[in-house]
């Protein structure tokens, strides 16, 4: 639907990050000479002017392209966005909104978020910020947030066109910290079994899914459906912590080594709040970094299922050198390998690494496990002698196929959240008296909702009938009410969620 979380997107690329350097100061080594050396002799007697700055930093992006898929230069505006993600919030104003017809219009407002104590409401439209006019210029998602950012505690005086209303109403927000959740939802799922969704490993992320554990286990749930598909890694320190909930006192968790051979282990503590029941883990070929050191410490335990398909393959640790013009550096420092030994580092050194996951898909991988390709030599066994592979990725113990033959493609999604945008913000009043509590029973695709459905598409070609009434109640849950809400709905058709349900029960 082209939803634009004001002041924050998750960037989405794979890294562990083991710490935050210092600031950069260089030594005085000849190499390093040399370089400023001819990049000031360049700026100084270069035919034509050259802008250094841009030079440096193309210099610094290919040489540590020429390294590992994973060591990196961030420019000053993606450090910004990555650090925003990583430490779990940003300073905005909290709202999703769309651009519709050259209008900004919010789609949800964040709750307990600034915009939501300073009144405003779903179906807004915003038509000025401050003295910046935010309609009729053909401003994109990023201009509109540049015009909304700011400054935490000041304030943003924003003019609002809200239906209904007969004059304009100024809004007067003070922009604050809005959470980017690791935790989207957790809920339970059956009487003994609980799941919890995890997106990230960021600063927040660790006590986010503490609590929601907390919570579950309150609610008398015995065992767990931890979700890591699509979590591209985070923080190793975040992703000890919460294996150290599932694992005894003294067991390893993870291990580094660097290039001299020194090895540091990350074990677990007595203060795990649930070591004693069952996990599923489940992942996909997006799950990487962090995710898979979580996997595979319960995987080499016995402690927990893996259920998916076989994961990214990121066993690369980085260290981050901040500069003092805001931009910064990740490089590679070390490998990281779980209990058993394994590295699952898949390897690099090739113009394939970023579209393996395509590779995998032509090979037949994503749809068979007998196409998964393994190394004897990498053959590790775990204390109650499950086997396991080292050298990419962590091997799921269930195997769950790609499904390409069911669901909407990417075009037929975004018309239907066109559709169910549209008809929510003009039928708002009607949709008032639904919630989390009563919808999922309550709501129904009504015959009146199909018609105007099927006069939307009538100009278009939607493939998947069978799949509209079941896709609009679940985009009507996410627009109209929640994430759980929506999550509920969609896991009823889940293979995951249907194959842990399945395992479970024979358990039980």
């Amino acid at each position: 639907m082209g939803i634009s979380i004001a002041l924050g997107i998750m960037i989405g690329s794979f890294f562990n990050i083991k710490n935050t350097g210092t600031v950069y100061e260089p030594s005085q080594k000849k190499s390093e000479n040399k370089l400023n050396a001819v990049i000031k002799y360049i700026e100084s007697e270069y035919v034509d002017d050259v802008d250094a700055e841009k030079m440096t930093e193309e210099i610094i992006t290919d040489l540590l392209g020429k390294l590992d898929p994973h060591s990196s230069y961030l420019p000053k505006e993606m450090q910004q966005y990555a650090k925003e993600t990583m430490d779990g919030n940003f300073v905005g104003i909290g709202v999703q909104f769309v651009v519709k017809k050259d209008t900004v219009v919010v789609v949800k407002v964040i709750p307990d978020g600034p915009s939501k104590n300073a009144g405003l409401r779903d179906g807004d439209r915003l038509l000025m910020a401050d003295k910046d006019t935010l309609f009729g210029k053909n401003l994109d998602s990023n201009d509109i947030v540049s015009k909304l950012k700011g400054v935490e505690d000041t304030q943003v005086l924003v003019k609002v066109y809200r239906p209904g209303e007969k004059n304009l109403i100024d809004i007067n927000i003070t922009r604050g910290k809005v959470a980017i959740k690791s935790v989207p939802v957790s809920y339970v799922l059956t009487d003994s079994l609980g799941y919890i969704k995890l997106d990230r490993f960021a600063m927040t992320s660790y006590d986010e899914f503490k609590t929601a554990l907390d919570t579950l286990q309150k609610k008398g749930i015995k065992d767990l459906v931890l979700d890591l598909r699509g979590n591209p890694g985070g923080y190793m320190h975040i992703a000890d912590q919460i294996s150290d909930e599932f694992l005894e006192d003294g067991q390893l968790i993870v291990y580094t080594k660097n290039k001299k051979g020194r090895q540091k282990n990350s074990v677990a503590t007595s203060e795990g709040s649930f070591e004693k029941g069952y996990v599923y883990v489940l992942v996909d070929q997006n799950s990487a970094s962090a995710s898979e050191i979580v996997s595979g410490a319960l995987q080499d335990h016995d402690r927990a299922t893996i259920v998916g398909r076989r994961t990214f393959g990121k066993g690369l640790v980085q260290q981050e050198m901040d500069f003092n013009d805001g931009s910064a550096m990740r490089l590679t420092i070390a490998r990281y390998y779980t209990p058993t030994g394994r590295s699952i580092q898949k390897p690099y050194g090739d113009n394939n690494y970023d579209n393996e996951v395509s590779s995998r898909f032509k090979s037949g991988e994503l749809f068979y496990k007998d196409s998964i390709k393994v190394i004897d030599s990498l053959k590790y066994t775990t204390p109650k002698g499950k086997v396991v592979y080292g050298g990419g990725g962590i091997t799921p113990d269930v195997f769950i196929p790609l499904d390409t033959m069911g669901g909407a493609n990417y075009y037929e999604l975004n018309m239907i959240n066109n559709f169910v945008y549209q008809y929510v913000d003009t039928h708002r009043k009607e949709l008032a008296n639904y919630n989390e509590n009563n919808f999922i029973d309550s709501f129904k695709i009504t015959p009146e909702i199909k018609n105007q459905f099927d006069k939307y598409i009538r100009p278009y070609k939607l493939k998947n009938q069978d799949e509209i009434e079941m896709l609009l109640k679940e985009n009507f849950a996410s627009t109209l009410i929640n994430d759980e809400v929506y999550y509920k709905l969609i896991q009823k058709r889940d293979p995951y969620i249907k194959k842990v349900l399945s395992l479970h029960k024979h358990e039980e």
